[in-house]
C-alpha cells in the first residue's frame, strides 16, 4: 500500500509543465514543422501569420494530453498561452478532458477560461477540436447570448467558435442556433467562415432535418458565398445539388 501511494505521488509530481514540454521537444520534427507551417498558412498576411510549429502530429499530441491530463488548470492555461501551436493543441485536449470529467463548478471554470483565452485558440484546427466540446456543451441548457456576441466579433476565430459550438446542439437534435448564426455570417468575407458555416448547415440537414436545411438554402442560396453553398449541399441528391449550383431552384 505504501509503495502504491509513493508511486502515485511520483506520478502526480511528473505532471508539470517542464516535463510536458521536454517530452514534446523530444518528439519535435523540423521537417514536419515546415510542412505544417505551410499547410496552416503561417506566412505574412495569411490567417495563421506568425504561428510556430514544432512538427508533432495529432495522434501523438492526443497521447501526450492523455498522459498529462492531471496537470493543474493553471498550468494548462499557461501552456495554452504558448507561442507553439502544438502546445496550445495539447492544452485544449487537456481542457476538453477535464471539462468532460468535471463537476459543474469545474465546467463553469473551464468555460470561462476558454472564452478568456480565445486569442490563443487561433487556428481552425484548435477551434474545431474544442468549440463544440466545451462552449457548445456548456451552453446546451443555458442562454446562448454569448454565441451571438462571438458571431459579431471582429476576431475570425471567435466567429468560427460561434458557429462550431452549435455542433453540440446539432448532435442533440437542435439546429435553431446554427441557422440563426449562419444567417448572421452570410456576408462574412473569410473563406474559413464560409467553410465552417457550410459544414454546420450540412450537419444540421443530415442530423436534424433536411427540411431545415432546404428552407435556409431556398431563402439564401443565391447570396451565399460559393464555398459555403458547396459545403452545405454536399450530402444532398446530385440532381438537387446541381439545381442549387446552377441557380435553378
Amino acid at each position: 500500500m505504501e509503495a502504491t501511494i509513493i508511486n502515485l505521488y511520483k506520478e502526480d509530481m511528473a505532471q508539470n509543465l517542464e516535463s510536458l514540454e521536454k517530452e514534446m521537444e523530444s518528439l519535435a520534427d523540423p521537417a514536419k514543422a515546415k510542412i505544417l507551417m505551410r499547410f496552416f498558412k503561417t506566412g505574412s498576411g495569411q490567417y495563421g501569420e506568425g504561428d510556430i510549429f514544432i512538427g508533432i502530429q495529432v495522434p501523438a499530441l492526443r497521447r501526450i494530453a492523455n498522459k498529462y491530463n492531471k496537470i493543474s488548470l493553471d498550468d494548462t492555461v499557461k501552456f495554452l498561452n504558448s507561442a507553439k501551436h502544438e502546445h496550445r493543441m495539447v492544452a485544449l485536449f487537456i481542457l476538453t478532458s477535464k471539462f468532460e470529467k468535471g463537476d459543474e463548478k469545474t465546467k463553469d471554470e473551464i468555460f470561462k477560461l476558454y472564452l478568456k483565452n480565445t486569442k490563443h485558440i487561433n487556428n481552425w484546427d484548435l477551434v474545431d477540436l474544442s468549440a463544440d466540446k466545451i462552449v457548445g456543451n456548456y451552453l446546451m441548457d443555458k442562454k446562448k447570448d454569448i454565441l451571438y456576441e462571438l458571431a459579431n466579433s471582429n476576431n475570425l476565430w471567435e466567429r468560427r467558435i460561434s458557429v462550431l459550438a452549435t455542433f453540440h446542439f446539432i448532435k442533440n437534435n437542435s439546429a435553431k442556433d446554427t441557422i440563426r448564426i449562419a444567417a448572421m455570417l452570410l456576408k462574412d468575407e473569410h473563406d474559413l467562415i464560409h467553410k465552417a458555416v457550410g459544414w454546420m448547415l450540412r450537419e444540421a440537414g443530415k442530423r436534424v432535418s433536411t427540411d431545415i436545411l432546404l428552407e435556409f438554402l431556398n431563402q439564401n442560396y443565391k447570396i451565399m458565398p460559393r464555398t459555403m453553398l458547396r459545403y452545405a449541399i454536399e450530402k444532398l441528391p446530385e440532381k438537387l445539388r446541381q439545381a442549387y449550383l446552377k441557380g435553378k431552384i
